[in-house]
C-alpha cells in the first residue's frame, strides 16, 4: 500500500463519501462547452454564459455529489455556490493541447500554480494528459517529465494529485472508429501501468473505460462487435489488476445510461475501482434548455433529470471500493 500524509488524507476525505468512494461531478470543460452553449443559443460564444452554466450545475447538483471538478478560468464562481459538504478539484492544464507540434503536448494555465489552487480552496490538483504508449520515446519522455513536475508540486503543497489519462493512437485519426476500438484496451492498461510508478507522485488515476461500449456485443447496434460482454468484463478486471493506486472512471461523453451500464460491468467483473468523475453524462442535455430557452429552464432540467442521473449513478457506485483500501494515511 502507498502511504500519504494526514493532510492529503483529509483532502481525500473531503472529496469522498462516507464509504471512501469518490462520486465526483466534472464541469471543467471550456472550449467544448463554449461551442455547445453557442450552438444551442444559435449565436457566438460569450464569456458570461459558460460561467453562469457552471454555476447552475454546481448549485443544483453538488448536494448529490461528493466533490466537483471545475477550472480556475471560468469555474471559480461555481465553486462559491457548491454544497458545503462537496469537495473541490481544480484543473491545472490548459484546455485542449498544443497543436503547434506533434504529440498532443500538455500545457499549464499560465496564472495558476499548486499553491494558488490550494489557496483557492482546492482539495486536489487535477491534470489531464493525452498519452499514446506507442508514440516515440522522445515525445513520451517529455510527457513523463511533465507529470513528474506536477506531481512534485502537488506533493510540496500536500494536495492529492488526480491524473486524468486520455489515450489515443498517433496513426488513427478517429478515436471513435472500430480501428481504435481494437487497440484501446492495450493503450489504456499500458498507460495506467506507466503512471502508477512512484516517481509521478499520483494519488488517484482518472481513467477511461478500457473499451468503447458501442463495439461491445449487446450495445453495438449497427457497429461491428469487437468484444463480447464477457471479454469486456475481462478487460475491466485486467485494468483493475494493472495498478495499486486508487482509480476512478471518467464518462468520456457517453450517455448516463451507457455510463451506468459500464459501471455495472466493472462491478460484475469485480474490478477494484474507487468511484467516478462524471461530467457530460450527468448534465449535457441541460445545455439546450439553458442556452436555447432560459436559465430557469436549464435549472429545472438539472433539478429534475440531472438530479435523477446523478442519483442513478450513485446507486451504481455501490460496487465501488474505498480508496482507503489502497492508501495508508500516516499518523
Amino acid at each position: 500500500m502507498r502511504s500519504i500524509s494526514s493532510t492529503v488524507g483529509k483532502h481525500l476525505d473531503n472529496l469522498s463519501n462516507d464509504e471512501g468512494v469518490i462520486s465526483a461531478l466534472a464541469i471543467d470543460q471550456r472550449g467544448s462547452l463554449k461551442k455547445m452553449l453557442a450552438q444551442a443559443a444559435n449565436k457566438p460564444a460569450d464569456e458570461t454564459t459558460i460561467v453562469d452554466f457552471k454555476k447552475a450545475v454546481s448549485s443544483e447538483l453538488t448536494p448529490y455529489a461528493s466533490s466537483i471538478l471545475t477550472d480556475p478560468e471560468y469555474g471559480l464562481p461555481a465553486t462559491k455556490v457548491r454544497d458545503k459538504n462537496c469537495g473541490l478539484l481544480l484543473s491545472y492544464e490548459k484546455t485542449g493541447y498544443d497543436t503547434s507540434e506533434p504529440g498532443r503536448m500538455p500545457d499549464l494555465i499560465a496564472n495558476q500554480s499548486g499553491l494558488r489552487i490550494k489557496n483557492e480552496g482546492g482539495d486536489a490538483i487535477k491534470f489531464l494528459l493525452y498519452y499514446d504508449p506507442d508514440e516515440s520515446t522522445e515525445i513520451n519522455d517529455k510527457k513523463q517529465a511533465f507529470v513528474e513536475r506536477v506531481g512534485a508540486e502537488a506533493k510540496a503543497n500536500e494536495l492529492p494529485f488526480f491524473l486524468e489519462l486520455l489515450t489515443y493512437d498517433s496513426k488513427i485519426e478517429d478515436n471513435q472508429s472500430v480501428e481504435f476500438a481494437k487497440v484501446k484496451a492495450a493503450k489504456v492498461i499500458e498507460t495506467m501501468k506507466e503512471f502508477s510508478k512512484p516517481q509521478y507522485e499520483v494519488t488517484v488515476l482518472k481513467v477511461e473505460i478500457p473499451f468503447n461500449l458501442k463495439f461491445v456485443e449487446g450495445f453495438n447496434e449497427d457497429n461491428t462487435a469487437v468484444y463480447t460482454q464477457d471479454e469486456a468484463k475481462d478487460l475491466l478486471k485486467e485494468q483493475s489488476d494493472s495498478t495499486d493506486l486508487p482509480y476512478i472512471f471518467l464518462s468520456a461523453g457517453v450517455t448516463s445510461e451507457e455510463f451506468i451500464a459500464e459501471i455495472n460491468m466493472a462491478k460484475e467483473a469485480n474490478a477494484n475501482f474507487n468511484g467516478v468523475l462524471c461530467g457530460r453524462a450527468t448534465w449535457k442535455p441541460a445545455i439546450k434548455p439553458f442556452a436555447g430557452e432560459s436559465e430557469k429552464a436549464g435549472r429545472e432540467w438539472l433539478a429534475t433529470k440531472g438530479k435523477e442521473n446523478i442519483e442513478n449513478l450513485n446507486r451504481a457506485l455501490k460496487g465501488a471500493k474505498s480508496w482507503r483500501d489502497k492508501l495508508t494515511v500516516a499518523e
